[in-house]
């Protein structure tokens, strides 16, 4: 067994146990039969606060990496509050990346076998 093995069994494990716990949640499969899963942010906060960091680290990152390839924009308010601005190239690109919420009209159910 070699080590990306053993991390592949610990996310396994970890995986779960916050499914066990309620932070992770399934939403059901999208049109190409990949599993959409949700993050609960109040529990992740209360029980799982490193998942819940890692989550905003991985949007922070991904909202970058849009920026800087031109395809989002973003405006602050006097409140440095900010707005993201994006076409339907910027908006699928998001979405391939889970920062845009998924409509669940669009979700496959799951099969119970």
């Amino acid at each position: 067994m070699n080590i990306n093995d053993e991390e592949s069994f610990e996310n396994d494990d970890l995986m779960s146990y916050y499914m066990e716990i309620g932070v992770i949640n399934v939403e059901g499969l999208d049109k190409n039969g990949e599993i959409i899963y949700s993050i609960d942010e109040e529990l992740a906060e209360e029980y799982a606060p490193e998942l819940l960091q890692s989550h905003k680290d991985y949007v922070d990152r991904s909202l970058v990496e849009l920026y800087k390839a031109g395809l989002i924009g973003i405006e602050y308010n006097e409140n440095l509050e900010a707005t993201i601005h994006m076409g339907p190239i910027g908006y699928e690109a998001a979405k391939s990346k889970g920062l845009i919420d998924i409509d669940p009209e669009s979700f496959r159910n799951i099969p119970n076998n």
